[in-house]
């Protein structure tokens, strides 16, 4: 059985690119690009959907991790119209990544997100 992994691999992209946005009009033009309209986010700490939520907790991470960018781990896993993928959270300047997980992903016909299910497998104390 043959599998596409670009439109894993582009749904990915498009992902951390929203993540790693900077600036209100980058960031909405990012979420515009890599979720479903009315596509989803959760994980421990946020439930949030629609385009306009969803770039409020991605500034919202920013807000609490400034000077940080989200980094892949690993390849994109995925088949029918799910995917996965293990990634960190880095500080620039030290290179430090305080906090890692795996989030799992849904996608529309479009190969827009529907929906993130996120996990954290490394956060620091108080987070």
């Amino acid at each position: 059985m043959s599998v596409n992994t670009d439109r894993y691999e582009s749904a990915a992209a498009r992902y951390f690119e929203a993540w790693n946005a900077t600036g209100p009009e980058a960031l909405t033009k990012a979420v515009a690009a890599a979720w479903a309209t009315d596509g989803g986010y959760t994980d421990p700490l946020a439930e949030v959907r629609g385009h306009e939520q969803i770039a409020a907790a991605i500034a919202a991470a920013h807000a609490r991790f400034p000077g940080f960018s989200f980094r892949p781990l690993g390849a994109v896993d995925g088949h029918h119209d799910t995917a996965r993928f293990a990634w960190e959270l880095v500080n620039e300047a030290g290179g430090t990544a305080p906090v890692a997980g795996f989030d799992v992903i849904t996608l529309d016909g479009e190969g827009r997100i529907r929906q993130v299910l996120g996990f954290l497998d490394r956060v620091p104390a108080g987070a």
